[in-house]
């Protein structure tokens, strides 16, 4: 009996501690992308598009970054191995 007793605590104590964690990281999100509304609110205008003859390396320089974003969230346990591995794949396409 105590050992059911033990099991079942330390489950509730998993379980506490993901949900905090997992409101904590919603909360931070949330904040973030309310900074990032109101930055763009004021904003300068977007600068005018670059030549047509960069973008081949701007756009790989860019999926490196959100590769290696992703591979920090996953690391983080924000994302799961499934989640990881869907958006990589929209991501590389």
């Amino acid at each position: 009996m105590p050992g059911l007793l033990r099991g079942i605590a330390r489950t509730a104590v998993v379980a506490g501690t993901a949900t905090a964690v997992s409101n904590r990281v919603s909360r931070r999100q949330a904040g973030r992308w309310a900074e990032q509304d109101t930055q763009q609110q004021y904003a300068a205008p977007p600068p005018p598009p670059a030549p047509a003859a960069a973008p081949a390396a701007d756009d790989m320089s860019a999926k490196i970054d959100q590769l290696k974003q992703l591979s920090t969230l996953k690391e983080q346990g924000v994302l799961t191995e499934e989640e990881f591995a869907e958006q990589k794949r929209r991501l590389l396409g």
